[in-house]
């Protein structure tokens, strides 16, 4: 039982994977069940019995992709050790290391904005917008930011400086990468809101932790 447990968890997982790299290739219209298929190596059958439609399919891999969204957050929440914008910060670097390797999250962002799918879910936007706003009220209760600073407009601009530096990134190249842009939108918004303390321990020490890819596990 527990091995044919573990068989049906992995033909899932497979099934998922390709359906990421399809939705991700073709958009959700144009994504074919076929070519999901041949992707995974599952049977029809198979994928018929974890999934009921195509719809279902990009449901699963928008959860894949809430998933790691929470993993990010959690792992970048419990440092103790890191000032609140030095946490946003690392959430953002870790975020752009997944838009850049990790296909799950790659295809989230497509169907998200994907006119054929994008009212059907709205993937870990919400989740990274709540992580925003609580970190830039922590940051204004402990000095970072500025007492007037609004946190409903500061996570609206920052979030959206992201979503757009993402679709630049696939406008204009690699260049500069997707990591370099997100930090540079959260340094030009902070810049113009932090306290002067905040200003010369920056200068001190600038970011205090990095994103690393390895810490990822299999980001595929």
């Amino acid at each position: 039982m527990a091995r044919q447990q573990e068989r049906a968890r992995r033909t899932r997982a497979a099934i998922i994977r390709s359906a990421a790299v399809e939705f991700g290739k073709s958009g959700y219209a144009a994504a074919s069940l076929n070519r999901i298929l041949e992707g995974s190596r599952a049977t029809k059958g198979a994928m018929y019995f974890h999934f009921d439609s195509k719809e279902d399919l990009a449901r699963a891999v928008l959860d894949s992709a809430i998933e790691r969204y929470g993993s990010t957050i959690d792992r970048w929440l419990v440092r103790t050790d890191l000032g609140p914008l030095d946490v946003l910060h690392g959430v953002f670097d870790e975020l752009a290391l997944r838009l850049e390797h990790d296909i799950i999250v790659q295809a989230e962002f497509r169907l998200v904005i994907d006119p054929g799918f994008h009212r059907q879910g709205r993937g870990g936007c919400p989740m990274l917008a709540a992580a925003i706003r609580d970190l830039t009220v922590a940051a204004i209760e402990q000095g970072q930011l500025r007492p007037d600073t609004d946190p409903d407009r500061f996570t609206r601009t920052l979030a959206g400086a992201l979503i757009g530096q993402r679709y630049m990134a696939d406008a204009h190249g690699g260049e500069p990468d997707l990591r370099t842009r997100f930090q540079e939108s959260l340094e030009v918004l902070v810049q113009a809101t932090c306290t002067p303390a905040w200003v010369a321990e920056f200068g001190r020490s600038g970011w205090r932790a990095s994103a690393r890819l390895e810490e990822l596990g299999s980001p595929a």
